[in-house]
């Protein structure tokens, strides 16, 4: 039992250690039966339903898949063509699509102070339109990106990780080196780096944050992992140099994210409409990018993590040298020799969500995946 029934899942610092392990757990069940060729389906009707904010290819198709799996049917609310654009409140939209709704799923991260609010705003209309009796049931809410926190990539990659170091356990003193890269982009949101700092400390890695000065992430995030890490028997540091980070790491996490001040007053200008400043500050943050171009983690970079074989690697999609980018993230080298092992990691994501949204729905979650077990009915009937 975690708490998280007919809940919702924003935030992995909002979870206890041992809700954490549940959803890994979870995870992990469904993935072995899928593999293993058993159905999950756990629902005979019902609707996930997704709202993207921002531009998506893995998380989209992971909720769809994880949602798929499970039994549920799938549509995106596309808010150009909903009453959106005549004034419909956020509380009449999230109602009108909580109809047998089992789960709602949303990316929001384009607006720092903004994406985690809207999500908040989400579920407290399900909440209330499910008290007086308008909506059935409650549909949960799970954060697919927000400004904050992006927890299903997060925990996605400490699966990986798991799956990697044989073990939960097994990751207690390694080193996470949580590192700042060139992008020739400026917008890229700080949630990603604020989801591993804060969730890897939690299971006692030795996690090192770097960026150049003026990155830092919001302060928040920042205090929860020393805490974590405290509370974790872990460590966490704050350097300005990835080689200084990547010196002797066990993990490495290259990815670009644009500065906190600079997203603050982003989401500023766009609120107002001021796309002439809007051009200003992404050119300033563009030059102040460009100072920069050597955090790029390259083989020279990698020769100094452990034994000269850190395991890299990344959200998606990276900034690839001479790949996607005439300068970036990673050199092409180091990438492509990484490339399916990112594939792998990516490949937990869909899971990860249908772990979620088993956790929220049902009262007794064992029970189901132990039903699921019992039964053994075929994926692919013949």
């Amino acid at each position: 039992m975690t708490g998280l029934y007919n809940g919702d899942f924003l935030l992995t610092w909002q979870h206890d250690v041992e809700t954490l392990r549940a959803v890994l757990d979870t995870a992990e069940a469904l993935e072995d039966l899928a593999r293993g060729g058993v159905s999950c389906k756990v629902f005979e009707t019902g609707l996930g339903l997704s709202i993207f904010r921002d531009h998506s290819t893995r998380t989209r198709y992971a909720f769809r898949s994880g949602c798929n799996l499970l039994g549920l049917m799938t549509e995106e609310l596309d808010e150009s063509t909903s009453q959106i654009a005549h004034g419909e409140t956020v509380r009449e939209t999230a109602t009108m699509v909580g109809f047998l709704t089992e789960v709602v799923g949303i990316r929001d991260d384009i607006f720092l102070g903004e994406g985690d609010r809207y999500q908040r705003e989400v579920a407290a209309a399900l909440a209330e339109s499910h008290r007086e009796g308008v909506l059935m049931q409650r549909p949960a809410v799970i954060n697919l990106q927000s400004d904050l926190d992006h927890p299903t990539q997060s925990l996605a990659d400490l699966a990986h990780l798991v799956s990697v170091f044989g073990g939960l356990e097994k990751l207690k003193g390694k080193k996470l080196a949580m590192s700042w890269a060139y992008s020739p982009s400026y917008g890229k949101p700080l949630s990603v780096p604020q989801g591993i700092i804060t969730l890897m400390t939690r299971f006692g890695m030795e996690v090192v944050l770097a960026h150049p000065p003026g990155y830092g992430l919001v302060e928040e995030t920042v205090e929860k992992a020393r805490r974590f890490a405290g509370e974790s028997g872990g460590s966490f540091t704050v350097a300005d140099s990835m080689a200084e980070a990547f010196e002797g790491a066990d993990v490495v996490y290259p990815k670009s994210w644009a500065p906190a001040l600079v997203m603050l007053e982003r989401t500023r200008l766009l609120r107002a409409g001021e796309k002439d400043k809007l051009k200003d500050l992404e050119r300033e943050a563009l030059a102040t990018n460009a100072k920069f171009k050597d955090w790029e983690c390259n083989e020279a970079m990698m020769r100094a993590t452990k034994n000269g074989a850190a395991h890299y690697v990344h959200c998606l999609p990276a900034d690839v040298t001479d790949v996607s980018c005439a300068a970036g993230e990673v050199s092409q080298a180091v990438f492509e020799k990484a490339r399916l092992d990112t594939y792998r990691e990516a490949s937990h994501k869909p899971f990860i969500i249908a772990a979620l949204i088993l956790l929220t729905r049902f009262a007794d979650p064992t029970e189901v995946v132990n039903r699921l077990a019992k039964e053994a009915r075929p994926r692919r009937v013949s």
